[in-house]
């Protein structure tokens, strides 16, 4: 990929480039402007260079129609301050004004279209459909920077095929991602631990299966930890289960023991008859019991203290951890416990400590921590997960290739 250290003089150019806006809202407040700050970098280097700076983001899934409860309106509010700049935002995506804002920039300027995925061919499978809208994109800019690594695995008109109309670059954010991501799969610090957790198993299962072939330790929590606990034979009353992939846990399991690699599961967990998500709170009393003894009435929605050392102990002895998934219904007091002191034990890895984007990032920051307190938080769940499982990422893909 080509740095936008080697587009030369940007002086008057126009810049097209994608940035992954899609924020936490609680009405119009944003709650995490972690997104916003992570393109700050690349943003700030271009307007320094002289570039008139043209952003296309989304935010939410407004199915391809115009809705005020999607506007980007908060963002652009909440660039502008973090810039010390105005951000001049358009009325629509690719019409008269948006014309007419990306016509009034002069240099250093920046401006934001509305959100992009207000146009139907947007996500469009059709490719032609694709190809039209992305033609009107590249009308906005001489060069087009991809900065939202959190898209770059949708083959999107503002991710892929605009990327295809003109030269283009990666910004800080992105080329910061895949280098961060190819050390892990490809020359790891050893040892190199990884930490799943989340609800479901089977949104983890090619992560597995690809990193149990780099990695030393899986650690997995979580609702996905009770298919794999009762891949064991263990019994966990009404916890999460996938049983369409019991026997596929069970071979992961078979498969490591004879790889000589670690998969460790919870040894305790936090049990209660059930969660209010309404209320944020336990329904009935909340216990910590071993994973062989979880009551046949009650769910786990935690790991347990034990799980908690047992899982520190490891992530602090590694010199490479990837971070993936809650440990627990961590949104709700009574089981964020587990997730906290995965986070806390992250910060104290004398190594590369990296967080997987997604509910994770949320998780640390709602804690406390600041992004500097680990050596790097993806901006890109789904985009993560995904180059660690081997796939090839559409919008890097169209960045390497030669033009």
């Amino acid at each position: 990929m080509k740095s936008i250290d080697e587009l030369g003089d940007l002086t008057g150019q126009r810049i097209l480039i994608r940035c992954d806006f899609n924020v936490p809202l609680d009405g119009d407040t944003i709650t995490d402007d972690g997104r916003i700050r992570a393109a700050l970098p690349t943003l700030t280097k271009l307007r320094e260079g002289g570039a008139r700076v043209v952003i296309m983001a989304h935010l939410g899934r407004p199915k391809g129609e115009a809705n005020p409860k999607f506007s980007l309106a908060p963002v652009a509010e909440r660039l502008g301050e973090l810039l010390g700049a105005e951000v001049a935002l358009a009325g629509d995506v690719v019409g008269p004004s948006a014309e007419a804002v990306v016509a009034s920039l002069t240099d250093g300027d920046v401006a934001l279209l509305e959100n992009v995925r207000y146009e139907p061919a947007e996500e469009s499978k059709d490719e032609a459909e694709r190809q039209g809208l992305a033609e009107r994109y590249a009308r906005f800019g001489d060069v087009f920077v991809s900065d939202g690594f959190g898209v770059v695995h949708r083959k999107q008109a503002s991710v892929y095929d605009v990327a295809k109309l003109l030269p283009n670059a990666a910004g800080y954010l992105v080329a910061k991602e895949v280098e961060v991501l190819r050390q892990l799969v490809e020359a790891p610090a050893r040892p190199f631990a990884v930490v799943l957790g989340g609800a479901k198993v089977a949104d983890k299962l090619s992560v597995i299966d690809n990193l149990l072939q780099v990695a030393d330790t899986l650690v997995i929590g979580g609702g996905m930890a009770y298919t794999f606990l009762k891949a064991q034979g263990k019994e966990i009353g009404r916890s999460l289960l996938d049983e369409s992939n019991i026997e596929t846990c069970a071979g992961y399991l078979e498969r490591a023991k004879a790889e000589g690699k670690t998969i460790l599961l919870p040894v305790d967990a936090r049990v209660a008859d059930g969660m209010d998500f309404d209320a944020r709170e336990a329904i009935g009393d909340v216990a910590v019991v071993s994973v062989d003894d979880i009551p046949a009435e009650q769910q786990a929605l935690d790991i347990g203290p034990e799980s908690e050392a047992l899982f520190a102990e490891t992530i602090r002895g590694a010199k490479t951890v990837f971070w993936n998934g809650p440990m627990g219904v961590s949104e709700i007091e009574a089981f964020a416990s587990g997730t906290a002191a995965v986070a806390k034990a992250l910060t104290e890895v004398d190594g590369l400590s990296v967080i997987g984007g997604g509910d994770s990032a949320a998780a640390v920051r709602s804690i406390g921590y600041d992004d500097a307190s680990f050596g790097h938080i993806s901006t890109g769940g789904g985009a993560s997960l995904e180059y660690l499982e081997g796939q090839e990422l559409p919008g890097i893909a169209v960045l390497e290739e030669e033009k």
